[in-house]
């Protein structure tokens, strides 16, 4: 990896971590687009690549962080009252239970972008089909709720498959059980800290005992995550703003053209 890749990557991952568009599926589209722009053959980058993926997501996790810093610290204070603290646990152990059993799978999918492709027209149909529910539902609930907690969570587990956006995952699942789009979106974004910081956590220690690290293009690594992060808490602020005033429909349009395209391309090319 060099560090014009990490860079551009860096920036993808930063504006599509927060949409409801799959940053992994970005990401496996933008590495592929890029090994044959520079000849480099789709399966090349493994564990280095791998591990660039899982720092792109801690970049994005600071800027939630950075972002959220005042509902989490409220939380901190007043969470035993709110239950948020409960239900964040209830969804990210929902999380580990529903991706655990699929995490080497679908890691085999990052070096095919043509199901990556059709997974985005999937999430495209989740979008699209989330906003009519949505719309048949009279009551907007703000309270999550354990059931509610459970459900978003198992999408966000779903959402391991690269192109299966984590974002529209779980705030489709929020509005689909009644939530408002507000409570929908914040819950999504707050539920990622944990799971993020997992995935972070067990890959390093996974890449650790294998001695990898040493051969690892650090400067680009540590580039793009910095970008990402940055990139990333502008998209939360901007997005905040969006989903409040608008529907899903523009992503779900967005993710099924990019999905035909990238599983179009990537299969006759």
């Amino acid at each position: 990896m060099d560090i014009t890749q990490a860079l551009i990557t860096g920036i993808v991952q930063g504006l599509t971590e927060f949409l409801p568009i799959s940053s992994s599926g970005h990401i496996v589209l933008t590495s592929s687009i890029y090994k044959l722009i520079t000849g480099q053959p789709l399966s090349s980058g493994g564990n280095e690549e791998i591990f660039f993926d899982i720092m792109l997501h801690i970049g994005t996790l600071g800027a939630v962080l950075i972002y959220f810093r005042k509902d989490i610290i409220t939380l901190v204070k007043a969470g035993h009252e709110e239950k948020i603290p409960l239900y964040i646990l209830l969804g990210t152990i929902s999380t580990v239970l529903a991706a655990f059993p699929l995490k080497d799978h679908f890691e085999a999918l990052v070096h095919k972008p043509a199901i990556v492709g059709i997974i985005l027209m999937i999430t495209g149909s989740i979008l699209f089909l989330t906003e009519h529910l949505s719309q048949r539902l009279n009551k907007k609930e703000k309270l999550i709720g354990w059931k509610r907690s459970l459900i978003i969570g198992l999408a966000q587990g779903l959402a391991v498959a690269p192109g299966l956006s984590r974002s529209g995952a779980t705030i489709a699942a929020g509005l689909a059980t009644g939530l408002d789009r507000l409570t929908a979106a914040r819950y999504s974004f707050l539920l990622s800290i944990p799971i993020i910081a997992l995935a972070g956590i067990y890959h390093s220690l996974e890449l650790g005992v294998s001695g990898e690290f040493a051969g690892f293009n650090w400067t680009a690594i540590i580039a793009g995550t910095l970008l990402s992060a940055v990139v990333g808490y502008y998209c939360i602020k901007y997005f905040i703003i969006f989903i409040t005033k608008n529907k899903l429909h523009v992503f779900a349009v967005y993710c099924w053209v990019i999905g035909l395209l990238t599983a179009v391309f990537f299969t006759f090319s």
